[in-house]
């Protein structure tokens, strides 16, 4: 009878348990520019990828972002981007830069050459998770753009 009681007893606690639902977890997004492409008038068109690693949907509301180059800083990137990222999902914003000289220089030179470029991406990220207070997130990326074959101007 013991036994019986103490197996219907660990049963209601693991059925409790499963009453909870599925976690909800906020996770640190990240950026990454996705398309760069010089303008005629020398700035740049960025099309930068917000990444929403969280369980949950989030509001991006705001990025300000240094670019910097190999040689270093090439520019400041700033957008209120408004813009709902579901679960795990992703999310592309354009935005139009005005480049400092050293960084337009590099351009240059990654297309004229066809070789591609690395790039640091640091800032901060303001994203408000789904029924939760908006937070900033410090933001390091590091990743590489190269020429878009039939695409002048265009790295990716």
């Amino acid at each position: 009878m013991t036994a019986r009681l103490a197996g219907l007893g660990l049963l209601a606690l693991l059925l409790a348990g499963c009453g909870s639902g599925p976690v909800r977890r906020v996770s640190e997004p990240a950026a990454s520019i996705q398309q760069l492409t010089v303008r005629a008038d020398g700035q740049w068109d960025v099309q930068l990828r917000l990444q929403n690693y969280s369980s949950m949907a989030m509001r991006f509301d705001k990025a300000a972002l240094d670019i910097h180059f190999d040689n270093g800083a090439a520019a400041r990137l700033e957008v209120q981007p408004a813009l709902d990222i579901g679960p795990e999902s992703a999310d592309v914003v354009n935005a139009t830069v005005a480049p400092l000289p050293a960084g337009r220089a590099r351009i240059a030179a990654a297309l004229a050459d066809g070789h591609g470029l690395s790039y640091t991406l640091r800032g901060s990220i303001v994203a408000t998770p789904q029924d939760r207070q908006q937070k900033s997130w410090d933001i390091q990326r590091e990743s590489a753009l190269s020429p878009v074959p039939g695409l002048p101007g265009a790295l990716r």
